[in-house]
């Protein structure tokens, strides 16, 4: 693994490459429909409100789109003539009305000069385009089923197919090109920051809400107004519930946040987790787990490289669990035969980590959650990772009664894990260590930073 030592500044003050994506998206359809001709057609978001309120739906660009167009504004529509590879961006007219409310939007001009496109319509023109391309012999729209509008009509095309565009999207987002991996490194460096804000307010802070708070601000002062995805802050026995969303109790008498949190820039995510102790000073026990985890994480992160089996990454991860778990006493027995039972699916039930790009769980991973082998049911990708991919590394451990309480009645189960030593870490709640890696041909890049060695985290809760 090395560091990340992109320009990311230099790398984002061109356009984002939507017409480089087209091509490939061309490319993978030509995969599978060898003659494929015609044109690609795209909605955007639509601006809607509330119901029973005037107020907007918070908006959300809809990530097929914004691939193929670059385009975070609501009410656009693309056509990408396949032949030509002629892109055009239909925005919405200008509406007086709205003018008085919002001010002028987007000019043609304007979009033509920011976006990687061909041409720039209203979106009044949309149907007259459609209708001229559609009339060509044997033409075809390549569109997806149930995001083409009522007022969109495709009459005069002679094929219709609603299917393939999505797919072709959706696995060529796996592998990024420079540009979104600039994007999502700078996620990553706008999350660092508010990550390192909790650290240093965590020691005085009543609630979790407050940590919440100091995330989000921290986020938006540096210009992000998104969170990828709602953040955990979640304190003590809490840490335990993989997606805790409450983030309202006390923090009093706590042993552990663990704050899984990230910023989100131009539609691109970042995903972080990081767990500390709240009072400045890790306890015997949760200090043990920690080091653990830590160990989890650097191990798999070792493996890492173009071709690399995620599934035998995610096996490596619970071998080493089971390894530090059997040192501390809380596991007994031999560790082949407590993997073989999926014992550690007690302690570590999700997977090690997902693709990362648009979304926070991202595309192109082909999960299988009715896998009856319940080591690899919530693991979020079953393939071997391609150079340019990125993906989560976020081993955890976590003691969470009601997930282990039932290995306890089972003889199946009970049998490797020492109830007696168990007991002095349900406090403990949870440990997960999450960073972002851009897989390579002979390794890994970390994009995140994010301090996670537990004596400088220490350092830094302690001196606040």
């Amino acid at each position: 693994m090395s560091k990340a030592n992109i320009d990311v500044e230099a790398v984002l003050s061109g356009k984002y490459p939507a017409k480089a994506h087209a091509k490939r998206v061309v490319e993978y359809i030509r995969s599978k429909i060898p003659d494929a001709t015609g044109v690609l057609y795209l909605e955007g978001r639509a601006d809607r409100l509330l119901e029973d309120s005037d107020e907007p739906i918070p908006f959300r660009q809809r990530r097929a789109f914004m691939y193929l167009t670059g385009v975070d504004v609501a009410d656009c529509f693309l056509v990408y003539d396949i032949a030509t590879e002629h892109s055009t961006l239909f925005i919405p007219p200008i509406d007086p009305d709205s003018v008085i409310w919002s001010g002028l939007p987007l000019s043609p001009e304007e979009a033509l000069a920011k976006y990687d496109v061909d041409a720039v319509l209203p979106s009044t023109e949309l149907n007259p385009t459609l209708a001229r391309l559609g009339s060509a012999p044997k033409s075809t729209v390549f569109a997806i089923a149930d995001r083409v509008d009522d007022a969109v009509t495709f009459l005069e095309f002679t094929n219709k197919d609603l299917t393939i565009l999505g797919e072709a999207i959706e696995e060529c987002r796996v592998v990024k090109d420079e540009y979104e991996i600039a994007l999502i490194k700078k996620a990553n460096e706008i999350s660092e920051v508010a990550h390192k804000a909790v650290l240093e307010k965590v020691k005085s802070a009543k609630n979790e809400y407050e940590l919440e708070g100091v995330f989000i601000g921290a986020s938006i002062s540096q210009g992000a107004k998104k969170q990828a995805y709602p953040s955990i802050v979640a304190s003590g026995r809490a840490a335990a519930t993989l997606h805790y969303v409450h983030n309202n109790k006390d923090l009093t008498g706590k042993d552990l946040l663990l704050l899984d949190a990230g910023a989100e820039w131009n539609c691109y995510a970042s995903d972080i987790t990081r767990t500390f102790p709240i009072s400045g000073r890790f306890t015997e026990e949760s200090r043990a787990i920690y080091e653990i985890v830590l160990q989890m994480q650097n191990d798999c992160i070792a493996m890492l490289k173009e071709g690399v089996s995620w599934e035998e990454v995610h096996l490596l991860a619970h071998k080493v669990a089971i390894s530090g778990l059997l040192s501390l006493g809380v596991l007994k027995g031999d560790p082949k035969e407590i993997l073989e039972a999926r014992t550690s699916t007690a302690f570590l039930p999700h997977g090690l980590g997902h693709y990362l790009g648009m979304d926070t769980h991202d595309t192109g991973g082909h999960p299988n959650y009715e896998d009856p082998d319940p080591i690899f049911r919530y693991l979020r990708v079953r393939m071997n990772l391609p150079a340019g991919s990125v993906i989560t590394v976020e081993p955890g451990i976590y003691f969470c009664e009601y997930i282990i309480r039932p290995y306890l009645k089972d003889p199946k189960h009970s049998k490797f894990i020492d109830e007696k030593v168990l007991d002095k870490y349900w406090d403990v709640g949870g440990v997960r260590i999450e960073d972002n890696l851009l897989i390579t041909k002979d390794g890994s890049i970390n994009l995140t930073d994010a301090i996670k060695d537990p004596d400088e985290l220490e350092k830094i809760i302690s001196s606040s």
